[in-house]
């Protein structure tokens, strides 16, 4: 008998200790308001749900709060109707990096108008109707990863748990997974849309979601890298210097610098290619090899092409960073460009330096998008004031990205930092998946000729890389900044989802 009461007590105890270890795990929060937006004229009333998702790993245990925001037409979200309706996944980069510039730039009911392409002023900022927003056509999902937003790791789990290339993909999969199934949106027609590193992360996730029986109707990529080396500027490789070099012509074009410069900054382009491929490529690849008088001729177009200087180029033995570009490019000037947008200029206080301090575009215009937003979230979505909300993982005790990638190691280390081989892995395998990618001409975060070369060295066949269909914007890595562009973005992306969910 004492051993059945103390088995009795045994069992109360562990219980006891369960649910106290449950009750730990703070619960997922809501905040649920009716808004709307007007359209070309029409308004679309909309459901509006801020806050955060449980997710669970795959051993359903919790794991994460992922912050969103869901937004979708009218009340009667789970009618055939609504279910039919296309959803629409959105994230921007990093890494680290919270949603909110595509959710006020773009994608969302309202949005923030800064001046372009120079500083806006300090509040009051203007939040307005988005008439370019993607509502209309698509149900839309704004996500902050885990350590962005009001995402946070609960139970066991760790930040770092999440802070890496295959982490992150990942944790985005379990949640597009289980939030469908929570929203009945299984069946829906669905979309990814990520901005620069959400690109990357794109990649890994169409093709991880896939390989899980979930495809993707389409993929969007905004400002988009799949491979790394494009941007790094690795010892010995001169690959980023031959992908960057169309951009800097492209922006010595912008701010009037080349001598008798084409009319169409497309047709210049071209030529630059032209250039690039047949007479850049070919002189780096020879490297100490390359005679003085060979050097010294391509140094000439160099400088012609991007106006500055033949002897700059010559004294960096044809390579230029993008880093020293921002510095060299206006310095007699006393200016810097723009990384994200090379269309803005800064005031550079150190007319020695050899690399750019600060990047103009991002200093234009953060202030309005930062305090616009949490204004929009806390005072019209209604989000708990007392719930922080991380505009960035860098600013977290001990953020560091792990960059190794499955599929990325040879030789038994990590020998690229590569997500292309994801997407062309997921395209060959669902010939109806479509990829639609944004370029900006400007943007020297991630170069337009980078994402071309990415994608010329997929080993894709001709007719699965007619799936990947390429648009151009007269602006920067967040050429929704730009009025004219934003109305580009608006018809492309509409048109996208509109002949790709039937």
């Amino acid at each position: 008998m004492k051993k059945i009461v103390f088995l009795v007590f045994t069992l109360i105890g562990c219980t006891t200790f369960a649910q106290n270890a449950n009750d730990t795990i703070p619960k997922a929060e809501i905040s649920k308001t009716m808004q709307s937006v007007n359209i070309n004229g029409r308004t679309i009333y909309l459901t509006a749900e801020a806050g955060t998702f449980e997710v669970r790993d795959e051993n359903n245990d919790p794991i994460a709060l992922m912050g969103h925001t869901y937004y979708t037409k009218g009340e009667d979200k789970r009618s055939a109707g609504s279910r039919n309706r296309p959803i629409v996944f959105a994230y921007n980069g990093g890494p680290g990096s919270s949603s909110f510039w595509l959710h006020m730039g773009v994608l969302g009911p309202k949005r923030i108008v800064v001046n372009d392409p120079v500083a806006t002023p300090a509040a009051p900022y203007r939040i307005m109707n988005n008439n370019y927003s993607i509502l209309d056509v698509a149900d839309l999902v704004m996500i902050d990863p885990v350590g962005t937003g009001l995402s946070i790791p609960v139970g066991k789990a760790k930040f770092n748990d999440f802070w890496g290339v295959d982490q992150d993909i990942r944790s985005l999969s379990l949640f597009i997974t289980q939030f469908l199934i929570a929203h009945d949106r299984m069946n829906s027609p669905k979309y990814l849309l990520g901005e620069s590193y959400g690109t990357f992360r794109n990649a890994g996730v169409m093709n991880k979601l896939l390989n899980q029986g979930i495809a993707m109707n389409g993929v969007i990529m905004v400002s988009a890298v799949f491979d790394l080396r494009t941007l790094l500027f690795p010892p010995n490789d001169d690959l980023p210097y031959i992908v960057h070099f169309p951009t800097y012509a492209a922006t010595a074009w912008y701010h009037d610098m080349v001598e008798d410069k084409p009319e169409d900054v497309y047709a210049y382009l071209d030529e630059i290619r032209s250039f690039t491929e047949n007479e850049y490529t070919p002189a780096l690849f020879k490297g100490d090899r390359l005679g003085d008088s060979e050097k010294q001729e391509v140094a000439n177009k160099l400088g012609a092409y991007t106006g500055t200087s033949p002897a700059y180029w010559v004294k960096a033995d044809l390579r230029v960073t993008a880093s020293e570009f921002f510095a060299e490019f206006l310095r007699d000037k006393g200016e810097i460009v723009g990384r994200l947008d090379s269309r803005f200029t800064g005031i550079n206080q150190d007319l020695l330096a050899q690399e750019g301090s600060h990047d103009p575009q991002s200093s234009a215009i953060s202030p309005a998008y930062i305090t616009g937003f949490l204004d929009y979230l806390h005072r019209t979505l209604r989000v708990n004031k007392k719930l922080t909300y991380t505009i960035t993982a860098g600013r977290r005790e001990g953020f560091k990205w792990d960059w190794s990638h499955e599929g990325n190691n040879r030789w038994g280390t990590q020998a690229a930092i590569n997500t292309g081989i994801d997407m062309a892995e997921a395209l060959s395998r669902d010939p109806n998946m479509k990829v639609l990618v944004l370029n900006g001409i400007y943007d020297l975060a991630t170069v337009f000729y980078g994402v071309e070369h990415s994608i010329n060295h997929l080993g894709l066949t001709k007719d699965i890389k007619n799936n990947i269909i390429m648009k151009y914007y007269e602006a920067g890595h967040m050429m929704y900044t730009h009025e004219p562009s934003l109305v580009k973005f608006k018809n492309d992306v509409s048109e996208f989802i509109r002949t790709t969910s039937q």
